[in-house]
């Protein structure tokens, strides 16, 4: 996905939110914001890739200000958030067992994101609310259909605190007999989920764990591992999880795969890109 013109402002307040994360050091702060003015002002052009000129940014944070993982807080913020509403879910899907309300439930999970909404969003509300909403771009028969065709499947997670929501999809999936990877960041990126993140969540019991080999904000396709890039472009079919992933995707979507992504779409840009309003939650073969 090129970028929008309220990218800009966005980007510029999840600097900001990373930076009060990164460090008390109100100088280097000053220095940081100066040099992603520096980024913007030079990157910050019609036809750019979204999620390509964010990944600069935060490791531009990273970097200037020695914070390995400045989110790493929020990450477990995340996973409580998340543990607080497992019940809710159990509940939800005790009634609700077909393929369609465990893609809304993994979708309800990508609402647990500080990255997009900021940190005072309410997420025990968006959580409650976006259970109750309906998809707006449904394309779970296309999804269901084509797992009946495959044998394996690459699921490409997102935020933590999310994957827990995620998990009942990746347990149904082994329903239609596919043998399923689940892909995390490399190393830290935004509040992504990394190896840690999904063997705490136990996702190695219901799936393979591999990385991307990177800390890219969703897939860009030239900063992956080898390694995965030769798995992403020999997999028939991929489950994307979130916004990053869509905006990375939707560049290297050419046929030679099916690509299913799961999201809500949380940002203006997104949502327009979509055509959908923004909040919705949708489950788009790109």
């Amino acid at each position: 996905m090129k970028v929008y013109y309220e990218c800009a402002p966005c980007f510029l307040r999840q600097a900001r939110e990373a930076l009060d994360l990164a460090t008390d050091d109100e100088e280097l702060k000053l220095r940081v914001m100066e040099n992603i003015l520096e980024l913007l002002s030079e990157r910050f052009r019609r036809g750019q890739v979204s999620n390509e000129l964010g990944t600069r940014m935060h490791r531009l944070i990273k970097d200037m200000t020695g914070s390995e993982d400045p989110y790493l807080d929020e990450k477990r913020r995340c996973n409580e958030i998340a543990l607080r509403f497992l019940p809710t879910v159990r509940d939800y899907l005790e009634g609700h067992s077909d393929l369609e309300s465990h893609v809304k439930v993994a979708i309800t999970g990508n609402i647990i994101d500080f990255g997009a909404l900021g940190l005072d969003f309410d997420h025990d509300r968006g959580i409650q609310e976006s259970l109750r909403a309906p998809l707006t771009i449904n394309h779970v028969p296309l999804l269901e259909d084509r797992l009946r065709e495959v044998s394996e499947v690459l699921y490409l997670l997102d935020n933590t605190g999310e994957i827990l929501f995620d998990r009942p999809l990746i347990e149904k999936l082994a329903e239609y007999d596919v043998s399923v990877k689940v892909a995390v960041k490399g190393e830290p990126i935004l509040n992504d989920a990394c190896m840690e993140d999904a063997l705490e969540a136990g996702l190695d019991e219901v799936a393979e764990i591999v990385t991307t080999g990177t800390d890219s904000v969703g897939i860009v396709y030239s900063d992956l591992s080898d390694e995965f890039r030769d798995m992403l472009d020999g997999t028939e079919l991929v489950i994307a999880k979130g916004m990053g992933n869509y905006e990375g995707l939707t560049e290297i979507s050419d046929g030679s795969r099916d690509i299913f992504c799961l999201l809500n779409a949380k940002c203006s840009a997104i949502a327009r890109d979509l055509g959908v309003a923004r909040g919705d939650n949708v489950a788009v073969k790109i």
